[in-house]
């Protein structure tokens, strides 16, 4: 297909390679991807504003080369701004039309810090839930709900939703004056190791991999200020082109099983237009994260 020339708002963008698969197991094209993106916007941009994506690009399809880009590309449209992240500039996407042009990028995947530029504080401690050989997304369902009871004790809300991989995200936000990472990752792996020493058979923190079969591994280190974690409502590069989704609890209570928690792009999307984003609160939130050094 030729390349198409469209206007969002405002801006001139040329759309290429539309009729492109980029997910050969499902025939998704490259302007199914862009579609996607457009339909998940309302909710997805809130999640971006302040924080420049790490892109996973895949130009030639999830069966193709693909590689990260951190930097925003030299050749981006002059409407599209940038912002200090670390000590590089990244796209700060903000709008549809930059969304728009990312999608043509075939940037698939976009990661987030868990703070916003020109922060020194993060405003959300994220756990990440990863089912080790012999386990599924079933059983990170089980550790997202013992932890999400720690955290109704310690006055603590927490959202969830699926890895578009394999396993469960967890966030609690703090929001307003945030806190330092290093308190972050210290309340992250508190949590993981009472995890561990109640349950040591079915959880750990180490990151070993010959420690993980039959376990849940509770991944406390995305709370680096150097690390990102996929931004809700962002593709995967897998077989299918599943999302990583927010969740209520009381569907993850109710999943029925391992395909009921996968959701493709177009029942991500379907989601988005009948409830919204149901991580609105997770950017609204204020809470105050407890001192958890050294305890198990």
């Amino acid at each position: 297909m030729d390349a198409v020339r469209v206007v969002v708002e405002g801006h001139e963008l040329t759309l290429s390679n539309l009729d492109k698969v980029l997910y050969p197991a499902s025939g998704t094209t490259k302007a199914d991807v862009i579609d996607y993106y457009r339909r998940v916007a309302p909710a997805l941009l809130p999640h971006l504003e302040g924080r420049p994506p790490t892109l996973v690009r895949a130009p030639n399809g999830v069966d193709g080369e693909r590689f990260f880009e951190k930097r925003c590309p030299p050749h981006r449209p002059d409407w599209i701004d940038t912002a200090v992240v670390n000590d590089y500039d990244g796209c700060a996407i903000d709008s549809l039309a930059g969304l728009v042009w990312l999608a043509n990028l075939a940037a698939i995947e976009l990661h987030t810090h868990q703070w916003r530029s020109g922060s020194p504080t993060c405003d959300a401690v994220v756990i990440d839930l990863d089912p080790g050989p012999g386990c599924d997304v079933l059983d990170c369902r089980w550790a997202a709900f013992e932890l999400r009871a720690v955290l109704d004790r310690l006055s603590l809300t927490t959202f969830v939703k699926t890895s578009g991989s394999k396993g469960l995200h967890l966030t609690i936000p703090v929001n307003g004056p945030g806190a330092p990472h290093e308190h972050t990752k210290t309340v992250a792996l508190a949590l993981g190791q009472y995890l561990e020493t109640k349950f040591p058979d079915r959880a750990t923190t180490n990151m070993a991999k010959d420690q993980r079969p039959g376990r849940v591994f509770v991944d406390w280190s995305q709370n680096d200020r150097h690390k990102t974690t996929v931004a809700p409502y962002a593709l995967r590069i897998r077989e299918r082109p599943t999302a990583s989704t927010p969740l209520t609890w009381d569907e993850l209570a109710d999943a029925s099983g391992p395909a009921s928690l996968e959701f493709e792009l177009t029942a991500t999307a379907e989601r988005v237009e009948q409830h919204g984003d149901l991580w609105a609160g997770r950017l609204a939130l204020v809470q105050e994260l407890p001192d958890l050094a050294g305890s198990r």
